[in-house]
């Protein structure tokens, strides 16, 4: 028996949520589910996005998935994701992007995968609002000590990169590769322009892919928007990209439209002991009870928790009935359709409900 910390976040995710929920008990896989509720809703009832019982039903249960939780646009709360992410180090964001034949999209020979780190660079949030002393402090030390002048009345971002942050990520990527019989890992960065933080990422990558050297993994690295333009032109070239956080988030959502879109991206969060799997989209909270939003998303997240239990069996036999409905393209949301207004287009339990009866 597994226990599982469920979190059926906020907008649609409490939908596909439960789609995700029902494939994965229609495997056979014992799981004792443990519900906790984080993002708006809890916001409105305990006056905070995440409450400490969700990290402590985690932490307890060592596993965790979720729906899609909504980030406040320029004002309100931080985000309940990054939030999880720091408080419980999980520093491996893992986003598989891979075609599955019948969706609709320009490539048929992508299969990469996007390793994130997820702790650091500009989304570390250290952060000086304008105007503010504590911002007018750091503007005086920043042309101090380099002697260059930033705009009076500038807001502030620190962009942190750690040798020990960059270490553990790269390594857990040549770590991936090799386990799952990948060939290649590719280091992003912009070491050009960035030489002291970038530059730091790429000539740790460097040394720690010197020592996977007898893996029979080889190591690259592209400068990051070099590596957009890669991705498009030929994505079959690529197999395991390493990233620092910002140019991570960016990349997989630019490797989630090569197969599609968000909604066939999973994703996992990964921690020493710690994991928390969720769709890369986001909430669409406009779609909230519509029964509409597709849900392979979060069930191909189901499908990384159950390989991740070592329920590996299930997890075949799951991503294979996914990948049958999707080709027939009989049972799938508007999204998935030739035309997005077709009318034999189902919902997202009906989708769910297919995804069961090829189990």
């Amino acid at each position: 028996m597994h226990k599982v910390t469920f979190i059926p976040g906020d907008g649609t995710g409490p939908e596909v949520a439960w789609a995700m929920r029902r494939c994965v008990d229609a495997t056979g896989v014992a799981i004792e589910w443990e519900e906790q509720h984080a993002g708006v809703d809890a916001m409105e009832e305990k006056g905070t996005p995440l409450p400490p019982e969700v990290l402590e039903s985690i932490r307890r249960n060592k596993v965790a998935i979720k729906g899609p939780i909504t980030t406040p646009i320029g004002s309100g709360f931080r985000s309940v994701n990054v939030a999880l992410r720091k408080e419980l180090d999980l520093y491996v964001c893992l986003r598989p992007c891979k075609y599955y034949p019948g969706v609709r999209g320009h490539y048929d020979n992508v299969d990469l995968v996007i390793v994130r780190e997820n702790t650091e660079d500009l989304y570390s949030g250290i952060e000086f609002d304008h105007g503010t002393p504590e911002c007018d402090e750091v503007l005086e030390a920043i042309q101090r000590l380099s002697g260059k002048q930033v705009w009076p009345g500038s807001s502030l971002s620190i962009k942190p990169i750690s040798e020990f942050a960059t270490e553990r990520i790269v390594r857990y990527a040549f770590d991936y590769a090799v386990k799952h019989g990948r060939q290649k890992v590719t280091a992003v960065h912009k070491a050009n322009i960035m030489k002291y933080t970038d530059g730091l990422f790429l000539s740790v990558a460097r040394r720690v892919g010197e020592e996977y050297a007898g893996s029979g993994v080889e190591f690259e690295d592209r400068i990051v928007d070099n590596m957009c333009m890669q991705l498009v032109q030929k994505p079959e070239l690529y197999e395991v990209l390493v990233l620092p956080n910002l140019y991570g988030d960016i990349l997989s959502d630019l490797a989630c439209g090569l197969v599609g879109g968000l909604g066939v991206a999973p994703g996992a969060n990964l921690g020493e002991g710690l994991a928390v799997f969720e769709p890369t989209h986001g909430s669409a909270p406009k779609y909230k009870g519509q029964n509409k939003v597709n849900p392979v998303a979060t069930i191909l997240s189901g499908v990384l928790m159950l390989d991740y239990l070592g329920e590996k069996d299930a997890a075949k036999r799951l991503e294979s009935a996914v990948a049958a409905v999707i080709r027939e393209g009989k049972d799938v949301t508007y999204d998935m359709k030739s035309y997005r207004d077709d009318p034999t287009a189902v919902g997202t339990s009906e989708m769910a409900d297919a995804i069961i009866r090829r189990l």
